[in-house]
């Protein structure tokens, strides 16, 4: 690394930022490259182009129809699974599966939550009665044990906890959205950055990007020497460009060094063009979040503004950067700037304020709110009913998974179906409100209930319960959807 007083320009270096970026100044751009994280392939996007729904449950009776049918309508299908080789056997190899469980919020990472058009949440825990079980049910409580010993399959861990779990996960995901997370850092990550010095004009100030302890760490030594005095590091172009229209603006969560940085957003693929740039001040050691609404971000080209430049668009953003600069903008000087040692420690960019939100599509159970209901004759309840408090509250569980869900905000629909069977589908069914309907249907016209409901305004923000008739379909979706009163 140079001292700040020395003057030496290093052609090598930079032939080797050239290389590094695939530019020749003032004439070429640098190359798209891929930026970390699995990438739809080219072959199958031009049959999944309806967005990606997650479903959870995906290998249960209604589950594995859903992905079926969505498979065969065109979504990109999303599973969250337990057993990952397990659920490959079942639904072969076109499913995106994501490793993790509701119960465990740790594993409801942005790769299971990001970018999602809806939710389809088929999972239930176990009520049916165990051989050789108590009255009790300690044979049942048992559990199944995942990832933490001290996790239980409990209807409450289920219905309730989990089910809360991932609606606040995906409302997250939904309103913020990451785009670079040195937390968790990978081996493409520094393959993605490299150091864009004032070497590029003659300058000899050098500066480096490091992943360290859970951060990234941009440092390096700022000359004034040769008319210099700027270091900055900057992404390869993603390939696809981020496409953050839904969004507000970035996040930036670093700790800082008292030095006033810029945020560079680049929107043209092009090395050399025009950049948006937002200034930020730090406090020394101090971690903090700098929040840049996109409004905010000044069109500049070689530290000069450019008055006439349309807004940012934040449709196609194809690079970031993060300079540390003598200068501010139009021949202005950085009011904090000193030449010498610098270092910002950057732990994640994110995008805020999505407004785009994924619909939550919950199967659900009849009668949910019959357990305890004032003039109800427990003796001339259905056996779920009459059983809730043995089966460990399964109804009442459920129905506060369904409140948690309408809590988070998120568009939903909510079916509750009675008795389900595995009798082939094909029924006309039958809508209510109210919970009061006893009956029976097929998982199979669950499944198409699920997709119709995906696919229609009218059914969200609806709660009701379904069963089938004696008569055999088709169903007019829409008609059935609109006559639905939306929840309060």
């Amino acid at each position: 690394m140079v001292s700040p007083n020395s003057s030496k320009w290093d052609m090598g270096r930079l032939f080797r930022t050239l290389v590094f970026f695939r530019t020749i100044p003032f004439l070429g751009s640098f190359d798209a490259i891929s930026i970390p994280g699995p990438q739809k392939q080219p072959e199958k996007t031009a049959k999944r182009n309806k967005g990606t729904v997650l479903v959870v449950g995906a290998t249960g009776g209604v589950g594995k129809r859903v992905v079926k049918l969505l498979q065969q309508r065109g979504y990109e299908v999303r599973g969250l699974v337990r057993d990952l080789d397990k659920t490959r056997l079942i639904l072969g190899p076109d499913v995106q599966l994501i490793d993790g469980d509701i119960t465990i919020p740790q594993t409801l990472t942005p790769a299971v939550t990001n970018d999602l058009k809806a939710v389809i949440c088929c999972i239930g825990s176990r009520v049916q009665p165990q051989e050789g079980d108590t009255p009790q049910r300690e044979k049942y409580y048992q559990g199944i044990r995942f990832y933490l010993p001290e996790v239980v399959d409990t209807p409450e861990m289920v219905e309730y906890i989990g089910v809360k779990n991932l609606a606040t996960a995906v409302t997250t995901a939904a309103t913020e959205k990451t785009l670079c997370d040195f937390t968790k850092p990978t081996p493409q990550m520094l393959e993605n950055w490299g150091a864009l010095d004032d070497v590029v004009m003659g300058g000899v100030s050098e500066s480096n990007l490091r992943l360290v302890n859970g951060t990234a760490f941009f440092s390096g030594n700022i000359s004034t020497a040769n008319s210099g005095g700027f270091a900055s590091v900057r992404s390869r172009n993603f390939a696809p460009p981020f496409n953050l229209a839904d969004y507000t603006g970035i996040d930036l969560r670093i700790k800082g060094d008292g030095n006033r940085y810029k945020f560079f957003i680049r929107t043209d693929p092009k090395w050399d063009g025009i950049g948006y740039s937002y200034s930020f001040d730090t406090a020394y050691n101090i971690p903090f979040t700098v929040r840049i609404p996109f409004s905010e971000f000044i069109p500049v080209f070689r530290a000069k503004t450019v008055p006439n430049a349309p807004p940012l668009d934040p449709s196609q953003i194809y690079s970031f950067q993060i300079m540390l600069s003598k200068f501010e903008y139009d021949g202005n000087l950085n009011p904090n700037f000193k030449p010498g040692i610098f270092q910002l420690q950057i732990e994640s960019i994110k995008a805020y304020g999505g407004k785009k939100l994924p619909q939550f599509i919950q199967v659900s159970s009849a009668a949910v709110t019959r357990p305890g209901r004032p003039g109800n004759n427990p003796q001339d309840q259905i056996p779920i009913v009459k059983l809730n408090d043995q089966l460990g509250g399964i109804l009442t569980w459920k129905l506060r998974g369904e409140n948690a869900i309408r809590a988070s905000g998120l568009p939903y629909t909510i079916i509750r179906p009675c008795a389900l069977t595995e009798e082939p589908g094909g029924k006309a069914l039958f809508f209510d409100q109210g919970d009061n309907i006893t009956g029976k249907v097929s998982r199979e016209d669950i499944a198409e209930l699920c997709i119709a409901a995906l696919e229609s305004d009218a059914a969200i923000n609806r709660t009701f319960e379904v069963k089938e008739t004696e008569y055999f379909g088709p169903n007019n979706w829409e008609n059935m959807f609109t006559q639905l009163k939306p929840d309060n």
